[in-house]
């Protein structure tokens, strides 16, 4: 049995077309569905469906074979014990810091003022701020980080970005870009060694079927 770890909505939806070039269909509808665990229509495959920041986790500790999992995760797990073989090019966004507009964040960087900065991602943020040698206290949060701006809790925050909408609604601004972000294939070492006639014809077949690069 190979089993493959997703999490519901954007990477999800993103992932079947992958699957579909496997010659794998997920037979339920995660929204829809109350069941955990998917069947597909290959017998030997199936679909667990876990949180997003749990992907790694399972596929280190051997409750999945594989996964797919954004880059920020992935850095933020630290991706021990996991082979990463493919940049699937989906769910793309990217890491930044924002900031409330009128907050002159350049000139508290520039000035080595000590800033408090609110994210989940405290880990990216961590090394981003001290290649920077800019001093920070992190703040960590779990919920919608534009809130902690707004109510005075931090000086800016880093989370990811796709459209701006949300900064945007919430007078918040864009000061910095971190890193580009997107969905990546991780394997148990272990179960590649093990079941490499299953596992590698999939990832094979995810190579092929990535979108490449624009020029």
């Amino acid at each position: 049995m190979i089993t493959l770890a997703l999490s519901k909505g954007r990477i999800f939806d993103e992932t079947l077309p992958l699957l579909k070039a496997a010659g794998i269909e997920v037979l339920e509808d995660p929204e829809t569905s109350r069941k955990l665990i998917l069947p597909t229509n290959q017998a030997e495959v199936r679909v667990v469906l876990v949180r997003a920041t749990d992907v790694p986790t399972y596929v280190e500790y051997g409750g999945a074979d594989l996964g797919v999992t954004g880059l920020d995760t992935l850095i933020e797990h630290g991706g021990a014990g996991l082979y990463q073989p493919l940049d699937l090019r989906i769910a793309r966004c990217h890491m930044a810091v924002a900031a409330p507009v009128g907050f002159d964040y350049g000139s508290a960087v520039r000035q080595g003022s000590r800033i408090t900065v609110a994210t989940k991602y405290t880990a990216i943020a961590r090394n981003f701020f001290a290649d920077k040698g800019v001093h920070v206290d992190l703040v960590k949060l779990y919920g919608s980080m534009e809130l902690a701006p707004l109510t005075g809790l931090a000086d800016a925050i880093v989370d990811l970005v796709s459209t701006g909408k949300t900064l945007k609604a919430n007078n918040l601004v864009e000061v910095e870009h971190i890193m580009p972000i997107s969905a990546r294939l991780v394997v148990n070492q272990a179960a590649l060694k093990l079941k490499t006639g299953a596992i590698r014809p999939i990832i094979d077949a995810f190579a092929a079927a990535v979108q490449p690069e624009s020029v």
